[in-house]
């Protein structure tokens, strides 16, 4: 019995860690003389910047055979569909995308058509370590979109009832926060701290287990810990929720928990642990009143690979590229507190909005 839990804990382990990146898309702004983001405008010619170079990966990409893409993506398995889906829709969001950040520039060159933004991308002088970047972060999410929906992530949604970020308004932006809480007076406080300074909030998804924990321990605690703030589920434990049964007890036991222990924080939201779900699992959120929550921005802030300048870093040149969309990060880790901190300072003139998470959870 004993090595069969062994075996199946190896498994789950493997199956969850199936979809990670081989390389991490990493950058260091500071390197690129980038003028600072002291307004709209220059927020916007930051973006177009990301996008070109985004494009210009994007475009490269295409020329490559499916042998090819799979072996520079290192799957064992290539789901060709999925990614010619990912990358259509890319193309639409880059399009889109250019057209809000050329607004009010008069001397900006315009791209009406996919061709087109093609064309501006091949002739963009490009730096090579951005050039890097975007070639690293496509093939994190391309190997995603490979692997789906054998392996599900957040690449993609299974309907309309699964929110991504995509349907944001462009310059929106939401902040959520996984694995919590951490122990007492750990990362998580000090988030919190960070926020509340600066009058924001966010979306804690906190795994059930943990706050039985930290509920036993100081009783009342967590009430107080996320006032202001909103709570989430992640799950009992952190293991994938797209195979087995145990996920939807899983799910349930953590919502009951959340509404005896922070009824004023809870929002009916679930983030599957790795974005992995059940593609025929709308039935039961539907039936249950909970929306499956993903993300499009990925902090990565989870690995040794990245300090808390370089996670800051990612996360400002994703917002700059995709212009709306929900951040993932980890209030269990360090890097979270010191890079909110930065990309508040950092986009207070942008033009950008911090959004509400009730008003977000509430569908406004």
């Amino acid at each position: 019995m004993r090595n069969a839990l062994v075996f199946c804990t190896l498994f789950l382990c493997a199956i969850a860690q199936a979809a990670g990146p081989k390389t991490m898309a990493t950058l260091d702004r500071s390197a690129l003389n980038t003028p600072a983001i002291t307004s709209a405008s220059a927020y916007n010619a930051a973006s177009r910047l990301e996008i070109l170079a985004f494009a210009h990966a994007l475009a490269n990409s295409e020329t490559l055979s499916s042998p090819q893409l799979q072996e520079r993506l290192a799957v064992k398995t290539l789901n060709p569909d999925a990614v010619n889906k990912v990358r259509q829709r890319y193309w639409q969001t880059l399009l889109t995308n250019y057209r809000y950040a050329t607004q009010g520039c008069d001397d900006c060159e315009t791209a009406p058509t996919r061709d087109a933004l093609r064309q501006l991308a091949a002739a963009a002088q490009i730096d090579p370590a951005r050039a890097l970047f975007h070639r690293h972060y496509l093939d994190e999410q391309l190997r995603l979109a490979a692997l789906f929906p054998a392996i599900s992530s957040e690449i993609d949604v299974f309907s309309d009832a699964e929110m991504n970020g995509d349907r944001l308004k462009d310059g929106e932006f939401l902040l959520t926060f996984d694995d919590g809480p951490d122990t007492s007076g750990g990362n998580t406080e000090r988030l919190l701290a960070v926020l509340r300074q600066h009058a924001l909030n966010g979306i804690f998804f906190a795994l059930g287990e943990k706050l039985q924990q930290r509920a036993q321990q100081r009783p009342g605690s967590i009430a107080a810990l996320y006032q202001g703030q909103c709570l989430g589920m992640h799950g009992w434990q952190h293991q994938t929720h797209a195979r087995g049964e145990t996920w939807q007890r899983s799910v349930l036991d953590s919502a009951v928990l959340i509404k005896q222990l922070a009824p004023q924080s809870y929002v009916a939201l679930f983030r599957p642990p790795y974005g992995q779900r059940k593609a025929d699992s709308a039935p039961f959120f539907a039936a249950n009143a909970v929306r499956v929550t993903l993300w499009n921005i990925d902090s990565q802030d989870w690995s040794r690979q990245v300090n808390a300048a370089q996670t800051a870093d990612r996360v400002l040149t994703l917002m700059l590229l995709w212009r709306h969309g929900i951040i993932l990060f980890h209030d269990v880790h360090d890097k979270a507190p010191a890079a909110v901190e930065t990309l508040q300072s950092q986009l207070q003139s942008a033009g950008i909005r911090w959004l509400d998470c009730r008003q977000f959870a509430a569908g406004n």
